[in-house]
């Protein structure tokens, strides 16, 4: 007996800090590409999170732009630093954005890398950066316990006497949280206590590997296997090699290291749309539910390739 397609949902990631690289600090031109991924046919419109190591636009402020300019799409973020923000103030605007969009909103998120710009970062807004993980997701749980409705009392990193939070979010029990980990306990952490797991890479066969450990921690824990979005880039052309050249190109400038040490941390592909489909399949067939795509090159170019052949990643 055939079973139904897997339908598999395609996401599009801002380029909030292309952008501001390049100069252009608008946010009118962001919208337009949110509506452009729109009206491709694609499911969600994310964006990513930096203060000033990685220059960019505020991913809240923004996605309630979004959600008003894309009334049709969800809306991510690829991925937000909780760590960074009071938990408090943070749960008031998740909960305001998640209202705004009427319950669209996937917080995607990630405990930060151990950099010196994003150290700078954590010294500039205050926050300690050691223990992160730890202030993270007691940060995540006090968000949890404020939108549950009921009056919070809270003794730890932050204190509350009897706090309730309004507004409370358009879904019972707030927005999904999808934890961004490629380390076994991090993979493992999402299987238990998170509504999704976010990896970054580098390859299909480590997906793979690790969605086996979200499997069994998600059993281990009597839940359901959380959703699977895998964060990948890439770069439409049908000259291959000019296309990777030109991901080589992006990560050098986006990041200011050489595109060979990101390319073993990031799944990254560039070639033709049968050749850029092939490598998204590999991250389906390793478990992916939905692939969220930053783009390098002409962006409407790929968007409506990918679109118009959407179906081959549809698997049973």
């Amino acid at each position: 007996m055939n079973r139904n397609p897997r339908r598999i949902k395609l996401g599009y990631l801002l380029p909030t800090r292309e952008n501001v690289m390049r100069g252009d600090h608008s946010a009118a031109s962001l919208l337009e590409a949110a509506r452009m991924a729109r009206d491709c046919g694609f499911d969600s419109v994310w964006a990513g999170d930096s203060l000033f190591s990685r220059a960019r636009h505020d991913p809240i402020t923004l996605l309630a732009a979004v959600a008003a300019a894309t009334p049709e799409v969800y809306l991510g973020t690829a991925v937000l630093l909780p760590a960074l923000r009071n938990p408090v103030v943070l749960a008031q605007q998740l909960a305001t954005l998640d209202q705004i969009c009427d319950g669209r909103l996937i917080v995607g998120i990630g405990q930060a890398a151990d950099t010196p710009p994003v150290r700078a970062e954590f010294a500039a807004a205050g926050v300690p950066f050691e223990k992160r993980i730890g202030r993270m997701l007691e940060g995540l749980n006090l968000c949890r316990a404020l939108w549950s409705g009921e009056p919070v009392t809270w003794q730890g990193r932050w204190t509350l006497d009897q706090v309730t939070l309004g507004p409370q979010p358009f879904r019972r029990g707030g927005p999904p949280l999808w934890l961004a980990s490629n380390v076994a306990a991090g993979v493992q952490r999402a299987g238990r206590r998170f509504d999704g797991w976010f990896p970054i890479g580098p390859t299909a066969a480590a997906v793979a590997a690790n969605h086996r450990l979200l499997t069994t921690a998600a059993a281990d824990a009597g839940r359901g296997v959380p959703t699977t979005a895998a964060y990948l880039t890439i770069c439409i052309d049908d000259d291959a090699a000019a296309a990777e050249a030109r991901i080589d190109e992006y990560l050098n400038g986006y990041y200011g290291l050489p595109a060979k040490v990101l390319r073993g941390v990031q799944a990254c592909r560039g070639g033709s749309v049968e050749q850029v489909l092939g490598f998204l399949q590999e991250f389906v067939t390793a478990g992916a539910d939905h692939l969220v795509l930053r783009v390098v090159g002409d962006h409407r170019h790929a968007l409506n390739r990918l679109a118009a052949r959407r179906a081959a990643l549809e698997s049973p």
